[in-house]
């Protein structure tokens, strides 16, 4: 996913620096991100990680998505929660594809914030799904 995320980074354009910090779990993300805005003095944060397919791990995904939201307020900067979930996919290719296609996409949002907020605003209200087809914005008859 890091590769992905860096690969598609640079693909937009300059001006930033990329720092990897890897942690054991995605339990972990929440305090690297402080770490990476308090020590590293990050603009934003991509925090990449797949859950696995049990119960437990859904659970674990949820406390390091509160965690995320919790860094993000306390940072006033964006954290941006890249997680894949294994049951999200029917198969390995198909779970490899949506790895590399949902951080890529994310990497594209990351860098519209820092530098082509105008880019997100034209997405917006469009229906955007990471990883997936997106949904189309809403149609009112």
């Amino acid at each position: 996913m890091a590769a992905a995320a860096i690969d598609e980074l640079k693909s937009q354009g300059g001006g930033f620096t990329v720092l990897r910090y890897t942690v054991p779990g995605i339990k972990d993300l929440p305090a690297a991100c402080k770490i990476l805005f308090d020590e590293e003095k990050c603009d934003l944060v991509l925090a990449l990680g797949m859950v696995g397919r049990q119960p437990v791990d859904k659970d674990c995904a949820l406390v390091a998505d509160t965690g995320l939201q919790m860094v993000q307020v306390q940072a006033g900067k964006h954290v941006l929660g890249v997680m894949v979930h294994e049951d999200e996919a029917k198969d390995d290719a198909e779970l490899a594809h949506l790895f590399d296609r949902r951080t890529r996409e994310h990497a594209v949002n990351a860098y519209d914030l820092l530098f082509r907020p105008e880019a997100l605003r034209k997405r917006a209200g469009t229906g955007q799904r990471e990883g997936f087809a997106d949904a189309g914005p809403v149609r009112v008859k």
